[in-house]
């Protein structure tokens, strides 16, 4: 039983991680432009809100999908606009500084709850677990100690593939290590960022 629960902590924290959403591309930009110790923090971030999630799924089941339901519309506007937002300074810095060799990187504390906030946004996270749960419970598969070991591998996974997209990020940013590579990051990363606000917006409700 607890190695079923492994397994399907490991396929759900992968399942949800890997498909490119908003998330993945913003960590990516945000480690390209860090230290990776910012970076790494992002990643974990959003690892925490996975497990999190993974865990109110384990103890609430399909209750937590069917409550956020009703407002995940507005979440995703919500999303959106700090997305816009983000966009937006990270493209005023870019043009207002050349050479951003001088410009105070992002904290790691300031990107590790930019990027829990920005991913517990995400209403599609929490439906996802709740439906899956929902499923295994059914069968009785989830116990004190088997519903643990999913939530810490759910998490496990998530950190694991997070952490390799920073580090990803972070070598794309070496290689453009000069005011001209980090002005095109800067104002590509916002560009980017602007599309996945738009997509959240026009997002048909689930």
């Amino acid at each position: 039983m607890l190695t079923g629960a492994l397994v399907a902590g490991l396929l759900a924290g992968y399942g949800v991680a890997i498909p490119i959403g908003a998330i993945a591309p913003l960590l990516i930009s945000l480690a390209a432009r860090s230290p990776l110790r910012t970076g790494i923090a992002a990643a974990l971030g959003v690892a925490t809100v996975d497990g999190g999630y993974a865990l109110a799924a384990v103890l609430g089941g399909s209750a937590l999908g069917r409550a956020i339901q009703p407002v995940a519309t507005p979440t995703r506007w919500v999303a959106a606009a700090v997305l816009i937002v983000l966009a937006v300074r990270t493209a005023l810095v870019a043009l207002r500084r050349t050479d951003l060799a001088d410009v105070a990187p992002v904290s790691a504390r300031r990107a590790y709850l930019m990027l829990v906030g920005l991913t517990a946004l995400n209403p599609t996270t929490i439906i996802y677990f709740g439906a899956l749960v929902l499923g295994r419970q059914a069968s009785g598969a989830f116990g004190p100690l088997s519903g643990t070991v999913f939530v810490l591998a759910t998490f496990a996974a998530s950190a694991s593939w997070q952490l390799l997209l920073a580090c990803g990020g972070r070598l794309l940013g070496r290689v453009l290590n000069t005011p001209r590579g980090r002005l095109v990051t800067a104002l590509a990363a916002s560009a980017l960022i602007t599309v996945l606000a738009v997509q959240l917006m026009v997002a048909p409700s689930q």
